[in-house]
């Protein structure tokens, strides 16, 4: 099964200032993840990111900011953003987000305003891999949407524990992913009118 872009979500969870450079391999994880917002919006897929006791952790990173606005952020008290509010706010008919920045360059076609949809597949990244994004990951699966991983956009403080996260999410059905992976699954064929556009951040 491959991920199908007209279908998805893209989640990123957690990416916040005084977290990150606790973080192994966080920097990496950081700019995979704006790939993956700047592909997402090129695509008008939807964005949403969560933000865990963001006044003692800080707010999402100054590097998404362009991707989201505050009606797209979450503010959570759970490890797990299900129990704040994020199933209700998936399962709500999603309005693709404006083109701007870079994805200005698409065909025209590209740049109108998309049909409201419901989506099922989530496309997850982020902060700590083995506590929030590993038990958002576990109850979006238990509410039965299409959970993805992006793995190269994933961090935890120390190594080991991000991947004894990726393995309890393979064992539990979670398909496991990297940035290109998505991208290219997204796009389908080099033929796709953003194909040079997402080249560019893909490569």
């Amino acid at each position: 099964m491959l991920i199908d872009a007209d279908d998805s979500l893209l989640l990123l969870v957690d990416y916040q200032s005084r977290v990150l450079p606790t973080l192994h391999d966080g920097g990496p994880a950081l700019n995979n993840a704006v790939r993956l917002a700047t592909m997402a919006r090129a695509l008008r897929i939807p964005i949403w990111a969560t933000e865990h006791t963001s006044d003692k952790l800080g707010a999402t990173a100054a590097e998404l900011s362009p991707w989201l606005e505050p009606s797209q952020v979450l503010q959570k008290e759970h490890f797990s953003a299900c129990a704040d509010g994020l199933v209700q706010k998936l399962r709500a008919p999603q309005r693709a987000v404006p083109v701007h920045g870079n994805a200005r360059s698409l065909p025209k076609h590209l740049q109108k305003p998309a049909a409201v949809v419901e989506r099922n597949t989530v496309i997850v990244a982020g902060c700590e891999a083995h506590v929030c994004v590993l038990q958002t990951a576990l109850e979006l699966l238990e509410e039965e949407f299409d959970v993805w991983v992006v793995t190269d956009a994933c961090a935890s403080r120390t190594e080991r524990n991000r991947d004894a996260a990726f393995d309890r999410l393979a064992g539990a059905g979670v398909e496991l992913v990297t940035m290109e992976m998505v991208g290219f699954e997204w796009l389908r064929s080099a033929h796709h009118p953003a194909f040079k556009t997402l080249q560019e951040l893909i490569r």
